[in-house]
């Protein structure tokens, strides 16, 4: 028994398990249901209609056709995969996320072992399991499911510096592509790849091999965000993310200091005794005489660094864009660790878990005010056809929109009493407005033909 604890596998099924509960949940919790709803919209188009993976496709186009410049949707496309063969179900991006992020954990430990041993790779790895990768590996968004693939990637490619082997390459590349592809600041992770260039034991056909293959796959992941992306907003005018200036994100960030400073000490570890230990593993690292890894940590810090100043006040803003640094972290909180006994490593990891796990338990439950939501379906369903169009004061949140299941526009509360506006949509093919009542309690001069505790519905016919 003894054994089997000190095995990290036992503990990535265990941490598996706990996070099974709730995982056929639709996109309800209140942290970032809104992300979680735009991505299920998108899987969900896929698979009715626009089978095409170029073209990701949201429903708050109104009478446009709604594809969108977002991140290359492969996470969208695995859930439509997955929809051929069960039918599409809104949690099946739940699932999927949390095998390959558990999957990411098993392979961050085996990296970790060989560029460290494992009493710190163990530590790094259970840190990392009960940091914020605990709640956003069960969320339907690809945060932790790119990182979980560069870090599958990045362990390839050790492998192939250190024994060769074209397949470890070619795998090498397909898991970094693919992560970057995914989420672009998981690229941060992949600049550790510069620090080859002092590794001597190395031989040199295989660095020249890497650097080209990492070359490539940059080259892809460029392609996407700076070729495509720019061709889908200049022709359906649609984006989900906004890149600053570094000047701009520097600016945009100085008045959100505090918040800046909060997604390091606690949004990324969750746990203030984490970051403690985190705090005592920079001293070990940089006393120690390892240059490979106090390189490569300095790389991905300062590349990571340059990614929050082109997100601006994003990153102070929204908790899961630490995420790609979080396993850096995590290892750091390692080596604060490392100095411990091994027999009673134990309690400051178990500490570490419960209270991060304490601080997250939160997601796992839907509040009783939000359930009405996956309703609205049946209730569109009631006064028209798929086809039609509505709006719905979503207020910049896609969900509500999403359950409808209803194609349109997301407005605002202020919106419904624009009369501009209403004949704008109306004059554009929009036949009904579903109002959510909990955020706009005023009528509306038009025919109510539903009315509810929470939804009104007024014919723009």
């Amino acid at each position: 028994m003894r054994k089997l604890l000190y095995r990290i596998e036992f503990w990535i099924i265990i941490f598996f398990l706990l996070r099974l509960i709730g995982i056929t949940n639709p996109p309800l919790e209140i942290g970032h249901n809104w992300r979680q709803a735009l991505t299920c919209m998108i899987a969900r188009n896929f698979y009715e209609g626009n089978h095409n993976i170029l073209y990701p496709q949201i429903d708050m186009g109104g009478n446009q056709s709604g594809i969108i410049g977002s991140e290359f949707p492969f996470f969208n496309y695995l859930i439509y995969i997955v929809s051929l063969v069960f039918d599409y179900a809104h949690w099946y991006g739940r699932l999927i996320n949390l095998i390959v992020s558990s999957i990411g954990i098993y392979y961050f430990y085996l990296l970790i072992e060989k560029i460290t041993d494992k009493k710190i790779a163990f530590s790094a790895a259970i840190i990392l399991l009960s940091s914020i990768w605990f709640g956003f590996s069960r969320k339907i968004m690809p945060d932790t499911f790119s990182v979980a693939l560069v870090i599958i990637g990045l362990y390839y490619g050790y492998l192939y510096l250190t024994k060769g082997s074209n397949l470890k390459l070619l795998l090498f590349f397909l898991f970094i592509s693919l992560g970057s592809l995914c989420k672009i600041p998981a690229l941060s992770l992949i600049s550790v790849v510069s620090i080859i260039i002092l590794i001597k034991e190395i031989p040199l056909k295989r660095k020249m091999f890497l650097f080209l293959t990492t070359a490539v796959s940059f080259a892809i992941v460029c392609l996407w965000y700076f070729y495509w992306v720019p061709y889908l907003l200049n022709n359906y005018h649609y984006q989900l993310y906004f890149p600053k200036g570094l000047t701009e994100g520097f600016r945009e960030i100085l008045p959100l200091i505090p918040e800046f400073f909060e997604k390091f000490y606690f949004s990324s570890l969750a746990s203030y005794l984490a970051f403690i230990f985190f705090l005592i593993g920079i001293f070990i690292i940089f006393k120690d005489k390892n240059l490979y890894l106090k390189s490569g940590i300095t790389i991905i810090t300062i590349t990571f660094l340059l990614f929050i100043l082109k997100t601006g006040a994003v990153f102070p803003l929204h908790s899961y864009y630490i995420i790609p640094f979080t396993p850096v972290m995590a290892l750091v909180a390692g080596y604060g660790l490392s100095k411990f006994p091994l027999k009673y490593l134990y309690i400051p990891l178990l500490l570490i878990s419960l209270e991060s796990l304490a601080n997250q338990q939160h997601d796992f439950f839907i509040k009783p005010s939000e359930k009405y939501k996956p309703e609205l379906e049946s209730i569109a369903d009631s006064f028209s056809e798929k086809k039609d169009l509505i709006v719905i004061n979503g207020n910049g949140n896609p969900q509500l929109l999403y359950f409808t299941h209803r194609k349109g526009w997301n407005c605002k509360d202020n919106q419904l009493s624009d009369s501009l506006f209403l004949n704008d949509i109306k004059a554009k093919g929009c036949k009904f407005i579903v109002v959510n009542k909990n955020s706009f309690k005023d009528s509306i001069p038009y025919k109510c033909i539903i009315n509810n505790e929470n939804i009104a519905v007024y014919d723009l016919k």
